[in-house]
């Protein structure tokens, strides 16, 4: 099916033209998550949640703390983007539930496969084809661990003729990156008009637009939200897109459908814009607002409940927060509602 789906893909080009960068990356993963469940060893790539169950736990800390000290407002909504197999939910709430906190829990899933995994950790969560219709006037505890990244992005290249827009076309018969006819200078003045040509600067709406919305929901009715990602603190240019497939990296034309496709995230222009629709907003490395979580100490409480899986418990603690693993690559965003207290985990 993924075979003759790609070869469908090639087919459009070959009769329409060459495509955006942004519509292949759309389509072929939402194929692609519609047609498997990605995760684990037996899949494609495995998330922080499947490594620890530390990771959720730390974070269902966090929104309790916040919520905590907020007031302990009525009402308050648990949302994930992304939720994968449900095991960052089913570990956030219980660590939500151990300080007092049960709220009512809303999944934002366009995956039938994964939604069916997700239901059986997640029992009683509602689910929403995307953010916009999760509950409104309520104080929202939301968190995206690896959903961002996933998003299409727009890549705009330098030609000799001026910035074009980097789309997938066909090339001796095989997908290639080929530059878009028109000339988009004019049309986004910010583009640097002395970089140098092949200089390849990627945007994502996609991202933007669910930053803005979450944002302007948590400034109106309160809450706090964590987005969690590998990615970029400040711009830069050159190409993030990327593909993964059983656990090893592959080209990103290599095979549409069948592989997950990625890009960083540029955390300072998505900073910007929770600011911009009146957030506070704090940002980090994913090892470090680990580490002021209080990773090392349930890594010791873990290994003394457990002694035999002591190794095992602080090599996936190492994992998660080793500059060299995850820690650096990693970046922690997070959006808190005007009138609410200060972020933990941030310095």
């Amino acid at each position: 099916m993924s075979r003759s789906w790609a070869a469908r893909v090639r087919r459009l080009i070959a009769q329409t033209g060459p495509i955006p960068v942004a519509r292949f990356m759309g389509e072929s993963n939402a194929h692609y998550y519609a047609t498997r469940d990605p995760l684990g060893m037996a899949g494609d790539f495995v998330t922080a949640p499947e490594i620890s169950q530390m990771f959720g736990e730390l974070i269902g800390l966090w929104l309790a703390d916040l919520w905590e000290r907020a007031g302990r407002p009525g009402g308050a909504v648990y949302a994930e983007l992304g939720p994968g197999r449900g095991t960052l939910a089913k570990d956030a709430l219980r660590a939500m539930a151990g300080a007092g906190l049960h709220p009512e829990t809303h999944l934002v899933e366009g995956s039938p496969a994964l939604r069916r995994v997700q239901a059986a950790a997640v029992p009683g969560a509602r689910f929403h084809d995307d953010p916009s219709s999760l509950p409104a006037q309520r104080s929202l505890l939301l968190v995206a661990n690896e959903f961002l990244d996933a998003l299409p992005i727009r890549q705009l290249v330098r030609t000799p003729d001026g910035w074009r827009e980097r789309m997938v076309g066909l090339r001796d018969g095989a997908l290639a990156f080929v530059a878009g006819p028109a000339v988009l200078d004019t049309l986004l003045p910010a583009l640097p008009a002395d970089a140098p040509v092949d200089t390849i600067v990627e945007v994502n709406p996609g991202a933007a637009a669910v930053v803005a919305d979450i944002g302007h929901r948590i400034a109106q009715a309160g809450g706090a939200a964590l987005f969690v990602d590998y990615g970029h603190l400040a711009p830069r240019s050159g190409s993030t897109l990327q593909a993964v497939k059983a656990h090893c990296k592959a080209g990103a034309l290599d095979a549409p459908g069948e592989a997950d496709l990625s890009a960083h995230v540029d955390f300072a222009a998505l900073a910007e814009i929770a600011r911009n629709v009146g957030c506070r907003v704090s940002l980090t490395t994913q090892g470090d607002w680990l580490t002021t979580m209080g990773i090392d100490l349930r890594t010791a409480a873990l290994s003394r409940i457990q002694p035999a899986r002591a190794e095992a418990i602080a090599a996936a603690r190492d994992r998660l927060v080793h500059p060299g693993a995850m820690g650096e690559l990693f970046k922690v965003l997070a959006i808190v509602a005007p009138g609410w207290p200060d972020a933990a985990g941030f310095g």
